[in-house]
C-alpha cells in the first residue's frame, strides 16, 4: 500500500497533468500540455516544438493507457497512484511511458539539448511554470549539489528518487517543487 507521503507527492503531478481540473487524465489533457509546452513568452507557439512535445506525449498517454484498470477512456487519480507505486516497488522495470516521461522532463530544461540542465535553463523553465526566480535558483542549488550543471545519469536518479523515497529530507523531492523557505 501506497504511504501518505508518496501517495501526495503522485497527486501532486497528476495536478499537474490534470489540466482542466476534473479530477482525471485524458488524451486531451495531454494535447493542452503540449501546447502549453510550445508556447513563447509572446504567447505564440512555436509549431515545431509542438509536434514534438505533443508526439511525445500522445506516446506517454498511449502507455499510461494501461493504468486505465476500468477501461473507462481516462485515468483516475487512484489509477494514477497504483502506477507510481508500482514503480516504486520496482524502480529498475519502469513502464515504459515512465521512462519517456523521465527523459521528455529532461529533454525540456535541457533547453539547449547539450545533454545537461544548467542553472539558467532551469531557473528560465521553473519560472515559466509559476516559481519564483529565488526559489528555482536555489532548488537547482539543492538538486545539482552545488555543481553547475545536471547530467542525464544525475537527472534519473534524482527523478526515481522522488517517485520512490519515503524520505522526506531526499533532495530528490525538489525536482516537482519549491524549496522549503
Amino acid at each position: 500500500m501506497v504511504s501518505e507521503y508518496r501517495k501526495k507527492k503522485y497527486l501532486d503531478i497528476f495536478g499537474y497533468y490534470d489540466t482542466d481540473n476534473n479530477g482525471k487524465i485524458e488524451k486531451k489533457d495531454f494535447e493542452t500540455t503540449a501546447a502549453m509546452l510550445a508556447k513563447s513568452p509572446d504567447g505564440k507557439i512555436d509549431e515545431a516544438k509542438h509536434k514534438e512535445y505533443l508526439n511525445t506525449l500522445l506516446a506517454i498517454w498511449s502507455g499510461l493507457q494501461q493504468a486505465d484498470t476500468n477501461k473507462d477512456g481516462h485515468v483516475s487519480a487512484e489509477e494514477w497512484v497504483a502506477q507510481w507505486d508500482a514503480y516504486a516497488k520496482n524502480p529498475a522495470s519502469p513502464y515504459e511511458w515512465q521512462k519517456i516521461y523521465c527523459k521528455f522532463s529532461f529533454d525540456i530544461l535541457d533547453a539547449g539539448n547539450d545533454g545537461s540542465i544548467d542553472s539558467d535553463e532551469f531557473v528560465k523553465a521553473y519560472e515559466a511554470w509559476g516559481f519564483k526566480k529565488e526559489d528555482a535558483a536555489k532548488t537547482f542549488g539543492k538538486l545539482s549539489q552545488g555543481k553547475s550543471s545536471l547530467s542525464w545519469t544525475e537527472y534519473q536518479k534524482l527523478w526515481q528518487e522522488y517517485f520512490t523515497t519515503e524520505d522526506t529530507n531526499a533532495v530528490g523531492n525538489l525536482l516537482f517543487s519549491s524549496p522549503s523557505p
